[in-house]
C-alpha cells in the first residue's frame, strides 16, 4: 500500500511537471487537438482527444516514468522491461477470442504493478511468464493455452494434451 501511495505521488508530480503541451495527431500530424474526456486509472490517465484539423479521434495514456525494470532472460541476458512487448504477446494469445483490449491492458497494468512492487529492479522472465499465464488462465482458457504453448515451448501434441488435462482438472 505504501508503494502505491508513493507511486501515486510520483505520478501526480509527473503530470504537473511533464504535461504534454502539444499532442500530435497520429492521422494528420497536426499539433492542435482538444481533450474530449479524461479519466484517471490506477496507473495512467486516459485522454480521449480530437484533432482540430481532421476531426478524427484517438486515445492517449499518460503514465509516470519511474525506475526501469530489468528483465533477466533464461540465458542470463538482461534487457529493459518493455511494456509494449508484454502487451503484444498477450494480444497475440487473445486473437480471435472475445477478450477486449481494455481487459488486456488491465492485465498488463496489473503485471507491471506487481513487478514494480518488488524490492528488486531485476525480475526473471520466467516470473513474468507465470504471471501472464495465471492472468490468462482466469480470463480465457484458449488464450491461456496459446500463450502456454509458446512460453513452455510445446514441441508436440502430447504437451498440449498434458496441459489440457491439467486445465480440465481445475
Amino acid at each position: 500500500m505504501v508503494y502505491e501511495n508513493q507511486l501515486n505521488t510520483i505520478y501526480r508530480i509527473f503530470l504537473v511537471t511533464k504535461q504534454v503541451k502539444n499532442m500530435i495527431c497520429p492521422y494528420c500530424q497536426n499539433s492542435e487537438t482538444k481533450v474530449l474526456d479524461s479519466r484517471d486509472s490506477e496507473e495512467s490517465v486516459r485522454r480521449r482527444r480530437e484533432c482540430l484539423k481532421c476531426k478524427r479521434r484517438y486515445t492517449t495514456y499518460e503514465r509516470a516514468d519511474i525506475t526501469d525494470l530489468i528483465v533477466v532472460k533464461k540465458d542470463n541476458r538482461r534487457e529493459q522491461f518493455d511494456r509494449r512487448k508484454l502487451l503484444r504477446g498477450i494480444i497475440r494469445a487473445c486473437e480471435k477470442t472475445p477478450v477486449k483490449t481494455m481487459q488486456i491492458e488491465r492485465i498488463v497494468d496489473e503485471i507491471e504493478l506487481e513487478l514494480r512492487k518488488k524490492d528488486n529492479i531485476e525480475v526473471n522472465s520466467t516470473e513474468i511468464g507465470e504471471l501472464v499465464m495465471s492472468k490468462l488462465k482466469q480470463l480465457n482458457k484458449v488464450a491461456y493455452i496459446r500463450f502456454a504453448s509458446v512460453y513452455r515451448e510445446f514441441t508436440d501434441v502430447n504437451h498440449f494434451k498434458k496441459e489440457l488435462a491439467t486445465l480440465l482438472k481445475t
